[in-house]
């Protein structure tokens, strides 16, 4: 099971690694995930929990206007793309009025 919550930013979550640590568990180092930052730890039941920056957010690679209409990649998966895209559901967005 994982569990993930948001922190606002850098600073947040920093203080929330503190927390944690001070409270006797251990986290990961903070994990780029190129739209977010985030560290994990698991509780005694073996649970993994996330704690995610809300920046630096989805619209550093494309506008808040079309967000979705394409699927965007972090650089690192984009020798992949193809591969990855054979195995996805196609998803229809649909635009609001």
């Amino acid at each position: 099971m994982h569990i993930a919550w948001r922190t606002s930013d850098d600073e947040d979550q920093l203080d929330w690694k503190n927390y944690i640590k001070d409270n006797g568990y251990v986290t990961t180092p903070v994990k780029d995930r190129n739209y977010f930052h985030s560290i994990y730890f698991k509780e005694h039941g073996e649970i993994l929990f996330e704690i995610a920056t809300d920046s630096p957010g989805f619209t550093i690679d494309e506008p808040r206007e079309t967000l979705g209409e394409k699927l965007m990649l972090p650089k690192q998966f984009d020798p992949k793309r193809e591969q990855i895209e054979q195995v996805l559901i196609p998803i229809i967005v649909r635009k609001l009025d």
